[in-house]
């Protein structure tokens, strides 16, 4: 197993999210991959690697060019408006919600940023785009790694900001580039025929499925919480199974707070099992583990131990494997919950 952990990921650390009305810490912060990587100081399944630069026209293979400007842009430019905003990091406030238009772009900058946003929790920093970039190069190599001859069953990128709520031209849940989609896109760029993204976080990965929605050659699979108690909200439901060529690739499947590990793992055995009759040839795990019992912000009651199982699960699919970081906010659970789910995908055989 590979691992490609991004060495700049603690320069995106936001100082407040908005959540229920109110400023509070955010609980996407640098810790939470500190502690993975502590974790697997003590208990190594793999290789560490540094992954080289991407290139902005792989990053275009899944975003939007204008998006991307606006990110690569977007701090500098909220300086420029006045120099005190260095010591406050920018939330959106302003949405242009349904009948407004989304084509143009506007030239003042709250404006934009609510055109390429959906939510005042995921605050954009002055280390944003570079722990975001680099966070996709670690998608991108992981998935290069697993492609062709005598390639290791399984890589990982180690990353944060998570993805899988990013779409193609915007960003929410704490998520900037969509890691889980650029590893798949990577994958059939590379040769891969058919691609599996099985999203295991709490949360509904509505960004990936939007990428993907209308084509076959991708198939989306989220096993989340119930979308009309929680975040997303607005996307996740079980009939949601895709559009046009895309009709039938696409499986939501919603749990109710309080779901244990037995109704839990129960949904992904389904998932797999879809996951088989596709014909995969690669998959994409988008592993989150605010599926813990102890977590702050999610429902669901996995025990640490249960995620040895949940790698267990994942390998038995026999495919080549690539692991994008997600969610998870118990941050002192963060790396023993990863790390077991890593070594249990990789005591199935040679990862």
């Amino acid at each position: 197993m590979l691992i490609f952990a991004n060495p700049r990921h603690a320069l995106h650390e936001g100082r407040h999210e908005m959540f229920r009305g109110r400023l509070v810490p955010c609980h996407e912060t640098a810790a939470r991959l500190d502690h993975v990587l502590a974790e697997l100081g003590r208990r190594p399944v793999g290789e560490l690697r540094e992954a080289p630069t991407v290139a902005r026209t792989t990053l275009e293979r899944v975003h939007e060019p204008r998006y991307l400007n606006f990110l690569a842009g977007a701090w500098a430019e909220w300086v420029a408006l006045d120099p005190a905003n260095a010591e406050v990091d920018a939330l959106p406030s302003t949405w242009p919600v349904r009948g407004f238009r989304h084509d143009v772009e506007p030239l003042n900058f709250a404006a934009r940023m609510g055109l390429y946003s959906y939510d005042a929790g995921t605050p954009l920093t002055a280390g944003t785009w570079p722990a975001a970039e680099a966070g996709a190069a670690c998608a991108v190599a992981a998935a290069h790694a697993v492609t062709g001859a005598n390639a290791p069953r399984a890589a990982v990128a180690l990353t944060r900001p998570p993805g899988h709520h990013a779409g193609a031209d915007f960003f929410g849940g704490y998520c900037f580039l969509n890691n889980a989609a650029l590893a798949a896109q990577a994958l059939r760029d590379g040769g891969a025929k058919r691609v599996a993204v099985l999203d295991v976080d709490y949360h509904h990965g509505n960004g990936t499925q939007s990428l993907f929605y209308a084509r076959a050659d991708v198939l989306t699979i989220s096993i989340h919480g119930d979308p009309r108690t929680e975040y997303p909200f607005y996307l996740g439901h079980a009939d949601e199974r895709g559009e046009g060529d895309g009709f039938g690739y696409n499986l939501n499947l919603p749990l109710p707070a309080g779901t244990g590990f037995v109704e839990w793992r129960t949904a992904l055995m389904e998932a797999l099992q879809r996951v088989k009759d596709f014909g995969a040839d690669a998959l994409v795990i988008a592993l989150g583990v605010d599926t813990y019992e102890g977590d702050p912000i999610s429902r669901f009651t996995l025990g640490s131990g249960d995620y040895l199982r949940v790698g267990l699960d994942l390998a038995s699919a026999g495919l080549p494997t690539v692991f994008t970081l997600e969610g998870g906010y118990a941050v002192a659970a963060m790396g023993v919950n990863v790390v077991n789910v890593l070594e249990g995908f990789a005591s199935a055989g040679t990862a």
